[in-house]
């Protein structure tokens, strides 16, 4: 077990996160290489009256860690069972690692848009997937967990820091996937709306409304340009993805990916920035996509604010990470200074809010 104070070489790197707009000072930090090695930070914590946090690759932190800060990047164990179809992990394990391993036997997990995301982590929140419409959260389907309970005893279940789980993987090795791009906001949002209306339960999608830097590294149809990107994930055939993608293809994107891709490439889909940065974000789930809704959010379009609206519905069934009703989600984010446009957003949301995904809020408390 490693330990790290504040002011000590390594410190900084240890407490740094994908999420920079939420430093954290810990009192100690517990670079924990094993079970044992967390039990012996929670104990020191419950000894000393510290609080615990938890943090493998800081993806979705909220507020910034105190007390007694366990780090588990160190644990990156994966193995698959594939007569079981199931997946083992260690508790700092990363979807890119779960998805290349479960790939070597033609399985895939519920893993989401970015491979650099903790497994645990997100699993916990519910874990919305790129086939979470066909097969329901990631949560649903873990079939066993061990966990460091707040006394420091080891066991199975979750009541604690989770050091280990087991989950469910699908027989998938491919996907029809990609996004299309469009400049013309309005229209792309409101095609979007009225094609969700009736897709099979074996396409996921989203659609994202990002500002695109006028940067070299961006692609030139984008470039400099407020984005309309949706977003499609289909477990069919390309024929069949092609038919069903043909009335937005109709309004000519300025840029087009759907094509068929290995599941091992599901994380090009929706291109997740790949570097660490400060950004806030929040959520809310709704029953429908009222005029208001759509209103509210091309109203808020040309703010400096990534809006990305997810369908659900399909296997996405009511719980207790998902609200009654709730048929579509609508985050937004932004940078830390930028997050006025936000709560205007929401406040319109009202009438038809359902609720809020605590797996989507970032930078600020619940």
């Amino acid at each position: 077990m490693l330990t790290f104070t504040p002011g000590q070489d390594g410190y900084e790197t240890e407490v740094a996160g994908f999420q920079t707009g939420v430093p954290s000072k810990p009192q100690l930090v517990v670079g924990a290489t094993n079970a044992d090695d967390v039990a012996e930070g929670v104990q020191y914590a419950a000894e000393h009256n510290l609080p615990i946090s938890v943090q493998a690759t800081g993806h979705g932190l909220r507020e910034p860690a105190t007390g007694v800060l366990i780090s588990t990047r160190r644990m990156t164990g994966v193995s698959i069972d594939p007569a079981r179809a199931v997946a083992r992990v260690e508790a700092g394990a990363t979807w890119g690692a779960v998805i290349e391993a479960a790939a070597r036997h033609g399985l895939a997990p519920l893993s989401g848009s970015a491979p650099g995301v903790g497994v645990v982590g997100y699993t916990l929140g519910g874990g919305f997937s790129l086939m979470g419409r066909r097969y329901g959260l990631a949560a649903d389907h873990v079939v066993a967990a061990e966990s460091v309970a707040p006394d420091g005893t080891r066991g199975p279940g979750l009541d604690g820091v989770v050091t280990s789980l087991e989950f469910g993987l699908f027989p998938v090795t491919t996907l029809y996937g990609g996004a299309l791009s469009f400049t013309a906001q309005e229209t792309a949002l409101r095609a979007w709306r009225d094609w969700t209306e009736d897709l099979p339960d074996t396409l996921t999608t989203s659609l994202a409304l990002v500002p695109y830097p006028d940067l070299p590294m961006i692609p030139e149809p984008l470039r400099g340009k407020h984005i309309a990107q949706v977003r499609v994930a289909y477990l069919g055939s390309a024929d069949e993805g092609e038919s069903l993608a043909a009335p937005l293809r109709a309004l000519g994107p300025v840029m087009d990916t759907l094509a068929t891709l290995p599941f091992t490439k599901s994380g090009t889909i929706a291109a997740e920035p790949p570097n660490p940065h400060a950004y806030v974000g929040d959520n809310r789930t709704l029953s429908a996509l009222s005029e208001e809704a759509v209103d509210a959010i091309l109203t808020t379009a040309d703010a400096p604010v990534v809006q990305i609206l997810d369908l659900l519905g399909g296997a996405y069934a009511p719980g207790r990470h998902l609200a009654p009703n709730s048929r579509f989600a609508v985050r937004a984010l932004s940078e830390p200074d930028e997050n006025s446009g936000q709560e205007k957003l929401f406040e319109a949301f009202a009438p038809v809010t359902t609720g809020r995904l605590a797996s989507f809020v970032y930078g600020q408390p619940l």
